[in-house]
């Protein structure tokens, strides 16, 4: 009798060991493996994990009893730490329910699994005066990471008083260090693969960053402020303290409050440098406030940033096993952290550079770019980042820069790398139809086909209207009229078409109506005939170029060259009237409208090669008289 009453406690004793020694080593490949990847590290995970499935199975195959009750919750605990950092998350949920049903046989108590919530409540309600209550404990701290990672956050709110004693408990007294330090000098206490106090702190803090991330997509941005601002306090690794001040943030900036919101970015780099989305986000309320020096110094640290070795969120020592990677997956959370590449920041420095007067540093940013997009090296480039423009625009923006940089040789370079690439693929008419009279299946065929076809037109256009800019900076006007003539015998192949009627050349009034496409195309067709007229008055050609200028004017009114130079050309002509009723037109319609606003940076008017002072045509007017 003595025999049979021994066994169950040497199995017993064997089964512990046998535990302890499998979470050891679990233990020792963790703290080894903290250079490793993710993916390197699940190897030997998957391998603990069967270790930990296979013992559980020796246990559960004796009848449920007392005292092995706390060692078989352990190992589930164990097993199911294994599963869910596996992201197995459904195999580990019903583990660890099917492990605590086993475990209320014994009180008498089956509550029923299928309502996840009620089940909890009379789980946590059965057990609180058994000695396996601390075990069901440790199992409901997994429950509660299994229904973060999976976004379960209905279930969560539930069972908020729940789980706020839970934390509470097992955050809150000395009694469970006491514990712990137990455990880890008894040979006959089972040890566990994660601490559960760090755990729950850990859960804590990554429920507050999702709730948060949640309400604010939800537009709940006073409730969510209120949430984060209580979580800022609780204890958590620098990184995810750091989200907290993020989102705290960007509810502020939800709110209109930009300058506050400002403050809890800063508060978030302060917390953790490495908090790119809050950089990002400073840059944005930057551009919205007007602030171009703070804005584009926001850019070169985002960017520089971005092209450091990637950065992981560290998670706490002893809940490595179960990162906040794992815990922080919604789909809200991910949308208000996402940035743009490096590249792609790389690339909106260069431009805002560019555009505010630091060409030369624009210039650089650009050559960098296109350095980096030649090269197999492109460490710091996120997934989920903005595309960045197709190369061709790319070249004609860096070839802009350059030549305001007042380096026309580099600029042609780069436009006859342009032209060089698509010139053979170029169609030999182009037409395009109304939007509102187009199908959906039409509208579709057109973006893979068309629209590559009218968008290597315009390149190419665009790469012979920079070319002939760069001649006539080097007063080389014959050379600047063919470049400009280039470019207009490739715009007259595209026509408009309107159901019903003959395809015809494209003329001003139609530019709202068809876009981005057309808006580009008018353009170029103001800027190369305004160009090609004013090379004309440089040889003395003035009936050449006024009526270029006048066709300027009318493809693309707002040419304030083209305007300018159609009034001295009349003024050469004898017509002065005429010449000061141009200027003035001229003059108050660049008050009025700003159509050049957001085109591409190699559609701006150049500002080399001839220009006229408009306080000398002013004075001419005035000498002029009343008519």
């Amino acid at each position: 009798m003595s025999d049979k009453m021994y066994q169950p406690t040497n199995l017993l004793n064997k089964w512990v060991q046998e535990n302890n020694e499998l979470v050891n080593k679990c233990k020792q490949q963790e703290g080894g493996g903290d250079t490793l990847s993710r993916d390197q590290n699940q190897t030997p995970l998957r391998s603990y994990s069967s270790e930990f499935h296979k013992l559980l199975r020796k246990i559960q195959g004796v009848p449920p009893l007392v005292n092995h009750t706390h060692l078989e919750l352990s190992v589930v605990y164990n097993a199911c730490v294994c599963s869910t950092a596996q992201s197995q998350f459904t195999e580990a949920e019903l583990l660890l329910i099917q492990a605590i049903q086993r475990a209320l046989q014994m009180t008498g108590d089956e509550p029923v699994a299928s309502n996840r919530t009620v089940f909890w409540r009379t789980v946590l309600k059965s057990v609180g005066n058994t000695t396996f209550n601390t075990c069901v404990r440790y199992l409901l701290c997994l429950q509660w990471a299994i229904w973060l990672a999976t976004c379960q956050l209905t279930i969560i709110q539930e069972l908020k008083e729940e789980l706020s004693s839970l934390f509470e408990t097992l955050c809150g007294g000395v009694g469970d260090d006491k514990k712990n330090e137990a455990r880890g000098k008894s040979s006959d206490i089972p040890l566990l693969v994660t601490d559960p106090r760090g755990l729950v702190e850990l859960l804590q803090i990554c429920t507050s960053i999702i709730q948060g991330a949640e309400r604010l997509s939800e537009g709940q941005s006073s409730e969510a402020l209120s949430a984060l601002q209580t979580a800022s306090s609780l204890p958590a690794p620098r990184a995810l303290l750091a989200y907290v001040h993020f989102l705290s943030g960007s509810c502020l900036a939800h709110m209109s409050r930009p300058q506050m919101a400002l403050q809890c970015y800063r508060k978030a780099l302060v917390t953790d440098a490495c908090c790119v989305s809050a950089l990002y986000q400073s840059m944005l309320i930057y551009r919205q406030l007007g602030n171009t020096q703070a804005e584009i110094q926001a850019l070169r640290l985002l960017q520089s940033t971005l092209m450091l070795p990637s950065v992981t969120v560290p998670a706490l020592a002893t809940t490595h096993l179960l990162s906040p990677s794992l815990l922080l997956c919604s789909q809200s959370l991910s949308s208000l952290l996402s940035v743009p590449s490096a590249l792609s920041v790389l690339h909106s420095l260069a431009l805002k550079c560019v555009l505010h007067g630091r060409v030369s540093e624009g210039v650089e940013h650009y050559l960098d770019l296109l350095a980096a997009l030649h090269s197999e090296d492109q460490h710091g480039v996120h997934a989920e980042a903005p595309a960045l423009p197709r190369l061709p625009e790319l070249y004609l923006e860096a070839g802009a820069a350059l030549l305001m940089a007042r380096r026309p040789a580099d600029c042609m370079a780069l436009c006859n790398e342009v032209i060089s690439t698509t010139l053979e693929l170029l169609p030999e008419k182009v037409v395009l139809e109304d939007p509102e009279e187009t199908s959906e299946a039409e509208t579709r065929d057109m973006s893979v086909d068309g629209e590559d076809r009218v968008g290597m037109l315009l390149w190419t256009g665009a790469a012979y209207l920079l070319q002939g800019h760069c001649h006539t900076h080097l007063k080389d006007w014959k050379q600047a009229v063919t470049h400009y003539t280039r470019c207009i015998n490739l715009l007259v192949r595209v026509r408009f078409k309107k159901k019903g009627f003959q395809p015809q050349i494209t003329s001003g009034d139609m530019v709202v109506k068809q876009g981005t496409h057309l808006c580009i195309l008018q353009r170029l067709k103001g800027l190369s005939l305004a160009g090609r007229g004013i090379s004309f008055t440089q040889t003395d050609q003035l009936k050449e170029a006024l009526r270029d200028l006048l066709l300027s004017l009318q493809a693309s009114p707002e040419c304030v060259g083209a305007g300018l130079w159609c009034g001295e050309v009349l003024w050469r002509l004898g017509r002065r009237q005429e010449a000061a009723a141009c200027w003035e037109k001229t003059w108050s319609f660049t008050t009025q409208h700003h159509s050049a606003e957001g085109l591409p940076v190699y559609l701006q008017e150049p500002q080399s090669g001839p220009l006229l002072d408009s306080t000398e045509l002013r004075h001419r007017i005035q000498e002029l008289g009343p008519n």
